[in-house]
């Protein structure tokens, strides 16, 4: 019996992960351009060691790597704002000063006339620099990662010129892992690496944002049936006290 109480408890151990990163995930569901990391699963395996070939316990398998899913598209009318589309990533200072990627496109301009994004983080330009804005300069963005400026005191009709073009990076291809600050970095290679765009489109859409990929209806289901999981679990331990108990009574002297 006290095998079955074993093995239940390492199945709450093991799930422990699964109900952080669930955990996580509600929190974030709105969350502008958030996406999804883990991906949890249960699996049996076979224990070495003294005792019976059949032996088994539960182990939790795990995928580490960013899915790049698109999240709903919310129009907001705001120049600043931009949607990644595809699986087109936007290159950033991270908070160490290392290169870094993000889909969150709520930008804005700092006290300094450097663009960054809502969380603070530098965008990057297509050479790899802060790109600056000119005191006074109306901007908006094109759907090719183009920035461009117009002076509302100019004669005339008013001209566009391209200022700067974001850095953006077709991710279809390249694997992805979050960072400590959520945002992302090439799997298998050294924080701050580059990585040529893949074969995709690179594009976004003006005057909008992406929502969060999290679905909120699955997140609860799955919350329930973890709720739910966990107190089997529990149920198991108590039954297997229980009949030890009871065996250890018949073993009793009368």
């Amino acid at each position: 019996m006290d095998r079955l109480a074993f093995n239940a408890m390492a199945a709450i151990n093991e799930e422990r992960i699964g109900r952080h990163q669930l955990s996580n995930d509600i929190a974030n569901v709105s969350t502008v351009g958030f996406k999804k990391t883990y991906d949890v699963t249960l699996q049996a395996h076979q224990a070495s060691g003294q005792g019976f070939d059949s032996r088994l316990q539960p182990r939790i398998v795990v995928n580490d790597q960013v899915q790049l899913d698109p999240g709903p598209l919310m129009v907001t009318g705001r120049d600043l704002d931009v949607a990644l589309n595809h699986k087109t990533v936007l290159g950033v200072t991270g908070s160490n000063g290392e290169l870094a990627f993000t889909r969150r496109g709520d930008l804005k301009v700092n006290a300094n006339g450097v663009l960054e994004t809502g969380s603070g983080h530098l965008v990057r330009s297509q050479d790899g620099g802060p790109i600056t804005v000119p005191p006074g300069f109306k901007i908006s963005f094109g759907s090719d990662g183009n920035l461009y400026a117009t002076d509302p005191a100019q004669q005339g009709v008013p001209q566009q010129q391209v200022i700067a073009q974001l850095m953006l990076r077709d991710a279809s291809t390249t694997p992805l892992s979050k960072r400590e600050d959520g945002l992302f970095k090439v799997v298998g290679k050294a924080a701050g690496t580059d990585f040529a765009t893949g074969p995709g489109p690179v594009s976004l859409t003006p005057q909008a944002l992406e929502g969060s990929s999290v679905n909120p209806m699955a997140s609860m289901v799955k919350l329930i049936e973890q709720s739910r999981s966990f107190e089997h679990q529990v149920r198991l331990i108590k039954e297997s006290k229980s009949n030890d108990e009871s065996g250890a009574s018949m073993m009793k002297v009368s």
